[in-house]
């Protein structure tokens, strides 16, 4: 892992006390990384899950994209998931199913956007569903 995916990984592990954070290196200097548990929202069945997602070697150049949680995740009021979330997606870390969710960050700060903001970022927007 570079050393830039290393201290991307710590950021997490501070920033979600709560979870534990796993990170998988992978061939060419990036992580797969678990955290597990994150709360979804009360407006699904599953009020918690895992998150994955790949921290790619380019980092802190690159997004940090897509995210995925449980592949079963559905609302309690029986409406669909709406956009930016697909089931049944095959996270590449582990070959996990799951439920893909489709947040790029178009204009992407390499000096503030840490892994840590996207996933507090996507798991702001995915309980705002």
């Amino acid at each position: 892992m570079k050393s830039e995916v290393e201290t991307a990984v710590e950021e997490l592990r501070e920033a979600f006390p709560d979870s534990t954070v796993t990170a998988v290196a992978d061939s060419e200097g990036g992580a797969y990384v678990t955290v597990d548990p994150v709360e979804l929202g009360e407006q699904y069945v599953q009020g918690t899950s895992w998150i994955k997602f790949h921290i790619t070697f380019q980092y802190p150049y690159s997004d940090v994209y897509p995210h995925f949680v449980v592949p079963n995740l559905q609302r309690k009021d029986g409406a669909s998931l709406g956009e930016g979330l697909q089931p049944s997606v095959t996270f590449t870390g582990d070959g996990t199913t799951g439920t893909q969710i489709s947040r790029r960050s178009n204009k992407l700060n390499p000096a503030i956007d840490t892994a840590a903001l996207k996933l507090a970022k996507v798991l702001h927007w995915l309980r705002s569903q």
